[in-house]
């Protein structure tokens, strides 16, 4: 008996029987525009491999003037037509279903060419969009459904219509972004038109059997958004215009609400697909942060859908449901909901992978080998270097001894996990000790390795980390100055403190002192009260009028840093906003350009500029110095005076903001080739 018989019963759709309720959805991940169509067909089937019920592919333009960026995968010509038919291929070999995502970018597209159904400029995109005429939208319909066409043929199980976050379809849904007073503007009946007719035309054009994905917005989180009344009445519209089954999008790329970073509550938004499913005759998915076996099952157990989504997981994970069908749940490797190798990435232009499974994307170029010649190895750090190495060269079939000083495995993910909003990071520090153990790893904790336990190794990794840096700032008898560390393993600093460092660390640091209690991620009716959001069905795009609604924060607290430029600027792509709304919001008082001359008992003396002009007090508890790290080189040091060889990898090599995903990579590519 399976613990997660709902997830995977099978479900038809069309004339396809999918093996379980498992949606992998769609990620652009940049693999079909390196031209290497074999990576491709690689990153998919592992994933199909891996039991996915149906995948997604990244979005593809039907039309140059609909992709995301110049020169997005399209499905143009026969050549296109012949490298799709490769990857479709690869994933029907491994038993899997996949359907082709089509997205019209629309005024979002990063191009000049950009069209859209009013010339109304996206807040995301330099490029104001040229307003569609008629025969410019009949083009638009007819390149969506001439690209489903064309997915048939290249061997996909059918298609999704991505008609949510705000792209091309959902921008003539809204008064927000319709302003046209023709067939496709005015009233809803109007500015639903074209979604529903487009669905209609791609039913036509991949027949009867083919799957028909709808993805509907079900909250658009943007001033002017659907009503829950217009919502329902698209859904039902699609449903009669052909699709099979109707997927979960939520919020507008645009929306100041984040929807799917680590610090939004696990199926925080799954009650409106709930809400949906007795309003329509086929079935729904659920969608965003579900990341886990046991919560997929419980919202399909429950009724809240009939399928769930989940995307990142799946690169993080390529095993997701072969793991959890077999009972080894606990081995499935956890989304950490970081974006930092995903969407980072992504809208950075770079290949997509994943901070905790660097292979993602990476399959055909990152493979774990057997050794031919087993080793001897000794990784010092228990860290993500040292237990990813230690991991990787285990599984090659290397004999492994991982030493730490401290007496748990994780390393600086123990400090990670206790910041509000980071609470993912638990899971990964489980799994990694889920996976040494599995591993058949010598653990040694609790002590350091000396010069004596590595000698008669063959190969020795140091990955013994960082130490946080002294930024030499002066300070009088009786000032109270801690580190990061202290308070972020639960030193008190009092009510009112100074953070010196506005990097990564430092904002981790402020959003723990701001908060008290429970945190909002575990919480969903506190976390929609922070950001305001309700539901559309009280109020029109989902967002409160009275707007968000924090908790008072649990201390004053203000965050410095030297540079002259606004603190947060370098934080993740995807998320800096999200860390800088939410100290705003929680009266954190942020200031860039200011010299540290000196710490006292009543507080820190700052000066401004490089005259140091403007001499002031602020009067705080406690100074906390989140000032960058330092490589820790004590170890490799001695080994080099020793003349003894070794690896040195993570934050023992470069200490860059604390940086896993880097660290992570390094270790498991070295581990690859030892």
């Amino acid at each position: 008996m399976t613990s997660h018989p709902h997830l995977l019963a099978p479900i038809t759709l069309g004339c396809h029987t999918l093996r379980n309720r498992c949606l992998m959805g769609s990620m652009h991940t940049g693999l079909e525009e390196t031209g290497d169509w074999s990576r491709v067909a690689a990153f998919y089937a592992a994933r199909a491999r891996g039991g996915a019920g149906l995948i997604v592919t990244g979005g593809i333009a039907p039309n140059a003037e609909g992709g995301v960026f110049p020169g997005a995968a399209g499905l143009f010509t026969d050549r296109d037509i012949a490298n799709h038919a490769g990857v479709t291929d690869a994933v029907h070999a491994e038993g899997g279903h996949i359907v082709m995502q089509i997205l019209h970018a629309g005024r979002y597209a990063y191009s000049p060419d950009c069209v859209a159904p009013s010339a109304v400029k996206s807040p995301i995109s330099p490029f104001p969009p040229k307003e569609l005429d008629e025969a410019g939208i009949e083009k638009q319909i007819a390149d969506i459904a001439t690209a489903a066409a064309r997915a048939i043929q290249a061997g996909y199980d059918g298609v999704e219509v991505m008609g949510s976050e705000g792209y091309f379809l959902n921008q003539f849904l809204v008064t927000h972004t319709n302003r046209r007073s023709d067939r496709w503007g005015g009233p809803y009946a109007n500015r639903m038109r074209l979604p529903v007719e487009v669905v209609s035309r791609v039913r036509q054009a991949i027949g009867p059997g083919a799957i028909l994905v709808y993805r509907i917005s079900l909250i658009d989180l943007i001033p002017d958004g659907s009503s829950w009344e217009e919502i329902v009445r698209l859904a039902r519209a699609i449903e009669a215009a052909g699709a099979n089954i109707l997927n979960t999008g939520i919020g507008w790329h645009e929306a100041r609400v984040p929807t799917i970073a680590t610090s939004v509550p696990r199926a925080a938004f799954a009650r409106l697909t709930a809400r949906l499913r007795p309003e329509v005759g086929i079935p729904v998915i659920a969608s965003n942060r579900i990341n886990t076996p046991e919560v997929a099952e419980e919202l399909l157990a429950s009724g809240v859908a009939d399928m769930v989504s989940m995307a990142r997981p799946w690169l993080a994970e390529p095993e997701f449901i072969l793991k959890a069908a077999t009972g080894r749940a606990a081995e499935i490797a956890p989304c950490i909901a970081c974006n930092q190798a995903c969407l980072d990435h992504t809208f950075s232009g770079k290949l997509t992978s994943c901070l905790v499974n660097p292979r993602a994307c990476h399959e055909t170029e990152l493979t774990y080998a057997p050794a031919l010649a087993p080793k001897r190895i000794a990784v010092v750090g228990a860290g993500p270097a040292g237990m990813t190495a230690a991991m990787v060269a285990a599984e090659r079939g290397h004999q492994v001894t991982l030493f730490d000083r401290a007496s748990q495995v994780g390393g600086q993910l123990n400090l990670a996990k206790r910041v509000p909003g980071k609470e993912e990071f638990r899971g990964l520090v489980d799994w990694f000790a889920v996976r040494l153990q599995a591993s058949g790893i010598t653990l040694r904790l609790g002590r350091a390795a000396s010069l004596a336990d590595l000698r008669d190794f063959d190969e020795v990794v140091i990955a013994t980390g960082v130490t946080p840096r002294d930024p030499g700032i002066p300070f009088e008898p009786g000032a109270r100055v801690l580190s990061y560390v202290d308070v972020l393993q639960g030193t008190d600093p009092g009510r009112r403190v100074a953070i010196v460092g506005a990097g990564g660390i430092g904002f981790d640091v402020a959003e723990t002192l701001v908060h008290a209690g429970t945190s909002p991620t575990e919480d969903p009716a506190l976390w929609r009260r922070e950001w305001g959001v309700t539901a559309p069905w009280e109020d029109r795009g989902g967002l409160a009028p009275q707007g968000p609604a924090p908790e008072p924060p649990a201390r004053e607290v203000h965050l410095l840093q030297r540079k002259p430029e606004k603190p947060g600027r370098h934080l993740g792509k995807t998320t800096g906003w999200i860390h800088r709304a939410t100290l705003a919001m929680k009266r954190v008082r942020m200031r860039g350009g200011v010299n540290y001359d000196r710490i006292t008992p009543q507080g820190l003396w700052l000066s401004h500029g490089p005259d140091r002009e403007r001499p002031e007090l602020l009067a705080v508890d406690a100074v906390v110095l989140c000032a960058g790290q330092v490589p820790d080189r004590t170890l490799s040091e001695a080994l080099t005076r020793a003349g003894i060889p070794h690896h040195l990898i993570g934050g023992a090599d470069v200490a860059a903001e604390l940086d896993a995903k880097r660290a992570i990579d390094q270790a498991a590519r070295l581990a690859a080739r030892l």
